[in-house]
């Protein structure tokens, strides 16, 4: 078993067909799309060099600008920081370089079919992910109240947990259909997924995530909810997500995605390194050789923008943190959505209103990190006295909440994430530094492994994170707050541009917050593309009709769409 708490449905391994991350509000495939050998589309030779500004280096800005270069186009990518974004791989000071931590992404779920064309595509290699009860982890600790339990499979936990398991699995098939959508989505029936989604949209967009939980018989118990918010599923407790709306979780469930998790081996941010440095054997118009580092003077992205306006002819007209002006044909906004507010001086006819309204709603978490390097993986020594692992992946009520413990073998220094919290949990620690964090951290763990001395194997300095301190970032990823279902729709499905006016075309978003599945590499990667056909189309440019772009069948298969009213 790999979840706290099960999938409501349990069929022996490799007799269900697989599931994409596609989700059920806009049930294209893009897996297909990118294997198709026909590739993308195609712009007119004359528009063949024209420039397209990609604004954001993170993983869906540099997808964007990879594509838009292989028909043909000139990206310019703009990037305030480092290309990666919340793919972000750190070392430690003074230890081994193959010694890294993830300080944003740093697990993916098989389901998440378009982000693996790309990491087989710059040849990188995953492994399971040791989540909580994970096949791949050899022990977790649930320590709740103080009292502490420990497991190597689900049947190890005190029979509360799985009542609390059956639960949520009654909570899903009773109010949202889990098994009818879950064989919906394996099957790509698009019919059947539009037919149970639109219904569930129009009567959960006000609930919250708790909300729908108090009004199932199954959780009528207070006990209940409160272990399964601090336990959860898959990846660990889930009460920081107990005031957003229950849709987006069932996004979550429904396509497995916090489920089977794998990391990538030497670190998330090799993905977009490699495709900005990557030369594809089939481009257009460029020759061999040629890569996005080669298009870029120095190799390098330009630097943060700093203004962006509409200028005569509908073009998009950006400004940079080096006073440097350059006007486009069309531009790709994939940084994060709030920048548009704040750090970027922005004209109001970039966007409809709506759509400024919807930025302005964004509902963004909370979230930090601590990593420590460690001498080795000690937690697999036995304790004398029970014979089990002296340290496990640790889910908690204290200060720590969620401790994963890392290794690349038996003999090899490793990596323990100390903590990883969210929203409140994480804004507790946002006063202080590394050093400090570590302490408090350390004495926690310390409450419930008496016996073991972490601090003896830390081989050097902490790194730690706090996205909503991170200028550029200001918050982990999105997450949709109940009645914003109206807000995400405009969002993503702003690439469809042909019923805007002419003034208001041009520009398109992308990355994980436009997507229905923010916080997941997968929505970057997906948003991207839709960027890609909107800048294709924009250009007058077409897809090959044995391979449909995501804006060529928009209408069949475009998000439910409620009353404004």
């Amino acid at each position: 078993m790999t979840s706290t708490v099960p999938n409501a449905i349990e069929q022996p391994e490799g007799q269900q067909p697989p599931i994409t991350m596609f989700g059920p509000d806009f049930p294209y495939a893009y897996d297909d799309f990118l294997a198709h050998p026909a590739g993308l589309g195609q712009v007119p030779a004359t528009e063949h060099g024209t420039e397209i500004a990609v604004i954001g280096g993170g993983l869906s800005g540099i997808v964007a600008a990879y594509e838009l270069m292989k028909m043909g186009l000139k990206p310019v990518v703009y990037e305030a920081d480092r290309i990666g974004g919340r793919l972000r791989t750190v070392g430690f000071e003074g230890c081994d370089p193959s010694l890294t931590a993830e300080m944003g992404a740093m697990r993916f779920p098989p389901s998440s079919t378009a982000l693996q064309h790309y990491i087989d595509l710059v040849g990188l290699e995953t492994r399971p992910f040791p989540n909580p009860l994970a096949e791949a982890t050899p022990s977790t600790v649930v320590d709740l109240k103080g009292e502490s339990h420990y497991a190597e499979t689900m049947d190890d936990l005190p029979q509360v947990y799985r009542d609390v398991a059956e639960a949520w699995a009654r909570c899903l098939e009773e109010g949202a259909d889990f098994s009818d959508m879950n064989r919906a989505l394996r099957e790509r029936d698009v019919p059947r997924i539009r037919e149970v989604w639109s219904r569930l949209v129009e009567k959960l967009d006000n609930q919250t995530f708790y909300g729908f939980l108090c009004d199932s018989d199954a959780f009528s118990s207070f006990r209940h909810r409160e272990i399964f918010g601090q336990v959860g599923f898959g990846t660990g407790g889930w009460d920081t997500d107990f005031p957003n709306s229950i849709l987006e979780i069932l996004r979550v469930v429904y396509t497995e995605a916090d489920d089977h998790h794998r990391g990538i081996v030497g670190g998330s941010q090799q993905l977009p390194l490699r495709l900005w440095e990557r030369e594809p054997g089939k481009i257009v118009h460029w020759p061999y050789g040629t890569s996005l580092k080669s298009l870029h003077v120095d190799g390098a992205p330009r630097p943060a923008v700093t203004r962006l306006h509409r200028t005569a002819g509908n073009r998009i007209t950006v400004t940079d943190a080096h006073g440097d002006i350059r006007t486009y044909r069309a531009a790709v906004f994939t940084a994060q959505s709030w920048m548009l507010l704040s750090k970027i001086d922005c004209d109001d006819s970039l966007f409809p209103i709506d759509h400024w309204t919807a930025i302005e709603r964004t509902h963004y978490m909370e979230s930090s990190k601590l990593f420590v390097p460690v001498d080795r993986p000690f937690w697999l020594d036995k304790d004398a006295r029970t014979g089990r692992d002296v340290m496990s992946m640790t889910l908690t009520d204290r200060m720590t909440r969620g401790t994963y413990l890392l290794d690349d073998g038996p003999d090899r220094p490793a990596v323990i994430c100390l903590s990883y919290t969210w929203c409140d949990d994480s804004l507790k620690w946002l006063p202080l530094s590394a050093n400090e964090r570590m302490e408090v951290m350390l004495k926690s763990l310390g409450e419930i492994y008496p016996g073991v001395d972490i601090r003896k194997h830390v081989i050097g300095s902490p790194v730690t994170v706090s996205w909503e301190n991170e200028p550029y970032f200001m918050g982990a990823f999105k997450a949709n707050l109940p009645g914003h279902y109206r807000y995400q729709r405009r969002l993503f499905t702003h690439f469809v541009q042909d019923w805007l006016p002419a003034d208001k075309r041009g520009i398109f978003l992308a990355g994980d917050d436009i997507s229905w599945t923010a916080g997941w590499a997968e929505g970057a990667v997906q948003t991207a593309l839709n960027a890609v056909w909107g800048v294709m189309h924009h250009l007058g440019g077409t897809t090959d009709p044995t391979n449909p772009g995501p804006g060529d069948v928009y209408e069949e298969i475009a998000p439910v769409e409620l009353p404004e009213d």
